[in-house]
């Protein structure tokens, strides 16, 4: 790549953190904006968050950060990775904070772990779901390229994403449930887990975005 890419600024997230890992596996620059004209005119957008979700969606509509994210998409020339709170404002519907209706780009809800959550041998899970868990690939794509199948990535969540295409799910993790971990549609990369905080398998999967030519093959 030989321009820039762009964080989007919504004032929610650790923009930052991922910036620095951006420009740490070879970005030549990272510019953190809700301007539109430097959104539209990057290589590739990258769409974080943390935080709650209501919060999340009332600045990411005020800011218009909603609509910059859309045109990227329909582009088809940027690739887009979101990431987390990111990932999870791209379905219809969250559970989260008494229900909010988000961004509606990816069909499919954000539900509650739940209060009462348990494994396969009936043992109690901690909610927020955090820590590192095995992400298990289910379908090729360019940003698993030197990532093993089940290979440890860092999650901070306590909402887990259903889409309702399974087609689109890229990886799985099990809490619980399993989850979707990962899911890819044409120049659209979404994780629940942080690659920023996922040492080296989290850094070699930014370096594979930063060569993402934006198509699923």
């Amino acid at each position: 790549m030989t321009g820039y890419v762009a964080v989007i600024d919504y004032g929610m997230g650790n923009l930052h953190s991922v910036a620095s890992a951006l420009e740490h596996v070879g970005a030549p620059r990272v510019v953190v904006s809700h301007d539109p004209d430097m959104i539209a005119a990057a290589d590739r957008v990258v769409f974080p968050g943390v935080g709650g979700i209501r919060d999340c969606m009332t600045e990411i509509r005020r800011l218009g950060c909603d609509k910059l994210l859309k045109s990227a998409l329909k582009s088809k020339r940027q690739p887009v990775l979101a990431i987390c709170v990111g990932m999870q404002a791209l379905l219809d519907h969250s559970d989260e904070n008494g229900g909010v209706e988000t961004l509606g780009i990816v069909p499919g809800t954000v539900n509650f772990f739940g209060e009462a959550l348990t494994n396969a041998e009936g043992q109690r899970l901690k909610v927020p779901h955090m820590g590192w868990n095995e992400v298990r690939q289910a379908q090729p794509h360019q940003l698993w390229d030197g990532i093993a199948d089940q290979t440890r990535f860092y999650f901070v969540h306590s909402y887990w994403v259903q889409p309702q295409d399974p087609g689109i799910i890229a990886a799985t993790f099990d809490y619980g449930v399993e989850g979707c971990a990962a899911l890819a549609h044409e120049n659209l990369f979404a994780v629940q887990f942080h690659p920023e905080k996922s040492h080296e398998p989290g850094l070699q999967l930014l370096a594979n975005f930063l060569k993402w030519d934006g198509s699923c093959s």
